[in-house]
């Protein structure tokens, strides 16, 4: 196996390890996400597409763009970990959805039944950071990964 394809394994199983931790954690840990939980998962998810095509085109582009994908959700997190701090205010709205066409008595149905989520709450931490730290710190290695994907002499 070369260089080029263990780093995009790697790089692109990140993203998808962090999307299964993600998962598993609600689905099986019963922690429902925010919304700024939910923008972070949409880059990994891209960046595990670009691996899966970077892994059959050569060339540096593909890299580049899972670099910008793992920026990206890492930006989110680490944005994410400064709200939840108090260190800035997040979106005013954490998990609204449209309520055109439902008559009263659903949209009550509606809300009690939603999870209450804020954006601003930690529900879970390790070694006193919080899953929006831990993906910003990841996602930066994995930014990381890519790069050095991007840095190999084609062949």
């Amino acid at each position: 196996m070369t260089n080029r394809k263990l780093l995009v394994l790697l790089a692109a199983g990140g993203s998808a390890a962090m999307l299964l931790g993600a998962w598993g954690f609600q689905h099986i840990g019963g922690l429902a996400p925010c919304k700024m939980c939910i923008w972070q998962r949409y880059p990994h998810g891209v960046a595990v597409l670009i691996g899966i095509l970077a892994l059959l085109l050569p060339g540096r582009v593909l890299p580049l763009l899972g670099a910008v994908a793992a920026l990206t959700t890492s930006a989110i997190g680490f944005y994410h970990s400064g709200v939840e701090q108090g260190w800035w205010e997040g979106p005013s709205t954490c998990t609204s959805g449209p309520i055109g066409g439902l008559t009263p008595e659903q949209l009550m149905e509606q809300i009690m039944s939603a999870p209450l989520v804020r954006c601003d709450d930690i529900p879970w931490e390790f070694i006193g950071l919080s899953m929006a730290t831990w993906n910003g710190i990841i996602s930066l290695a994995l930014a990381g990964i890519w790069l050095m994907v991007a840095r190999l002499p084609e062949k």
